[in-house]
């Protein structure tokens, strides 16, 4: 059988295939000129059509054509003339010193700019000391005339990028996916969905999302926080996704605001901000600046609806804080759940302290396996496949998903109550054991949001089916259900079988100096509970 990289034109045939679905699904969301390149690129010469496609799929806008050789293109400066009449390429941009630093290296420099008494510099130190001499932009022959080559700058780079959001819905996946999927290494669940099923509804929600990413790039990239701010929206979107994503953003720089001690304007900024954790930041600031009674009246307020169970967390260390402050009196907290603790003492043999705690504890009647966050996560994923693969309306639309798009939204479970509910319901009947293992085996390898296949293999699957009880699986699912991206996370490092008693108990290991995080103590409370067996083990190692 052939293998699909054999084409050597495999990356074109990628790249038309998002053409052919953003033509389809999104076409009444393109200008004229973009509509057109999705006419005219088709009817272009194989070569062309391929050169153009190697470099959007680069890194970059400038690209030397002595750089461009491929075999099944041939001439790269033939294959780009049709681009350059289209003017979808520009055959002799000008190019700065900056740029034409970047595309030559340090011989093709000092030769070209008459510079060979300075090659004893580095490269950077060459840059410092040619700079200030070369301000004009130049085309790449008055720079290099020497040179047998042309320099090609990409014109339609951002129209790519937009391309590529509308076919993925983000710009965290790329060209590569094709690669890995043709290839086999990712497997993906085929989910149906209808002609309309799409990541935008409109022009403007795209350009919004373009905007706030570049937003976060400048950020990442250390702009100022008040150059961002200025271009950031202020009134919130419409659209609920693109709002989470403005409200994330807006929360990072109101804590690089507290962190630079402009508390003035970090509070303005968390205030206004719906974002999970503002309402906390903002808590803080008004602390720090010594406005404890403004402070206790919004941490009040929280404490009687909170937004998730971090929050409640929080304000349970804040509210005594701030009261002590203001004098009055104190409220007893409520008394932490007991822990079944465990203190070991282990040679040290190099291994992470969860291996040492795995191989003292672990024999052959009473197995312990390092699971952490993925047993679990994976025995949810496998009852539940058929909900969080359900095809409903904006949560997939192409054809790349790992999970639906929607798995972080608060209304990810509310969306398919009933078929969780239908799933969850095979733990009281008995029937979920079978129901487990025929998913295991006809989808083994597909992308999951929750199935970590690496982990999970057939012995593990089949200790874990006879010694965890359905009643304490569904108080796991129902919890990581709630909140999938705060309670998929926080679950113990390991878990020991005892297969004469089918029964288990989950542990959690402390090394030296660790102590148990936020997430991990919200899990203990809710194990305690339920009625659920977890041990914290402390490890000191043994002095040599």
């Amino acid at each position: 059988m052939r293998q699909p990289l054999e084409n050597p034109f495999y990356y074109l045939d990628n790249f038309q295939q998002v053409l052919r679905w953003v033509g389809e699904h999104h076409g009444d969301l393109l200008l004229a000129p973009e509509q057109r390149f999705l006419e005219d690129f088709p009817v272009l010469p194989q070569a062309s059509r391929a050169l153009l496609v190697r470099m959007v799929m680069r890194k970059g806008e400038l690209f030397r054509t002595g750089k461009l050789r491929y075999a099944e293109i041939g001439c790269p400066r033939r294959a780009a003339a049709p681009l350059a009449e289209l003017g979808w390429i520009d055959p002799a941009p000008p190019l700065s010193f900056d740029e034409l630093f970047v595309l030559l290296k340090k011989d093709e420099l000092l030769h070209s700019l008459g510079a060979l008494a300075l090659r004893h510099l580095r490269k950077a130190e060459l840059y410092a000391a040619l700079c200030a001499e070369h301000a004009e932009a130049r085309p790449f022959a008055d720079w290099c005339g020497q040179l047998e080559e042309q320099v090609l700058r990409v014109r339609i780079g951002e129209f790519c990028e937009r391309l590529r959001l509308m076919f993925f819905g983000n710009l965290r996946q790329d060209w590569t996916e094709f690669v890995l999927a043709d290839l086999g290494i990712f497997r993906y669940e085929q989910v149906p969905f209808s002609a309309s099923s799409r990541a935008f509804r409109s022009r403007r929600d795209i350009d919004d999302y373009l905007h706030l990413q570049r937003c976060r790039e400048r950020f990442e990239a250390g702009d100022t926080v008040a150059a961002i701010l200025a271009e950031v929206p202020q009134a919130a979107f419409d659209n609920d996704w693109l709002e989470s994503r403005r409200g994330k953003l807006l929360l990072r720089l109101g804590q690089q605001l507290e962190r630079e001690g402009e508390l003035a304007e970090a509070l303005r900024i968390h205030a206004g901000n719906r974002y999970p954790g503002a309402r906390e930041r903002a808590i803080r600031v008004l602390e720090r600046l010594d406005q404890p009674e403004a402070a206790l009246a919004l941490a009040s307020q929280a404490a009687e609806r909170p937004e998730s169970e971090a929050e409640a967390q929080q304000l349970a260390r804040i509210l005594p804080r701030l009261r002590r402050t203001l004098g009055g009196r104190p409220v007893p907290r409520a008394r932490p759940l007991g822990e079944t603790r465990l203190d070991l003492v282990l040679p040290f043999t190099g291994v992470s302290v969860e291996h040492a705690v795995r191989d003292h504890l672990g024999t052959p009647d009473k197995p312990v396996h390092y699971v952490e966050n993925t047993l679990i996560n994976s025995l949810l994923g496998l009852l539940c496949w058929e909900a969080v693969f359900a095809p409903l309306p904006g949560a997939f639309f192409h054809p790349f998903h790992s999970g639906p798009a929607d798995l972080a939204s608060p209304d990810f479970f509310s969306r398919r109550a009933e078929l969780f509910e239908h799933c969850l319901s095979r733990l009281d009947s008995g029937d979920y054991h079978d129901c487990i293992r025929r998913t295991f085996a006809a989808k083994f390898g597909l992308q999951s949001p929750f199935v970590a296949w690496g982990l999970l293999d057939e012995a593990l699957l089949e200790q874990a089916l006879a010694c965890l009880p359905a009643a304490h699986l569904k108080a796991f699912f129902r919890r990581i259900l709630a909140d999938v991206p705060a309670n998929r996370s926080g679950l113990p490092d390991l878990i020991q079988f005892d297969l004469a008693e089918r029964s288990y108990r989950l542990i959690e290991v402390k090394g030296p100096g660790d102590r148990l995080q936020d997430n991990q103590k919200r899990w203990l409370a809710y194990a305690a509970q339920h009625g659920i067996p977890v041990t914290v083990c402390y490890v000191q190692w043994a002095e040599a």
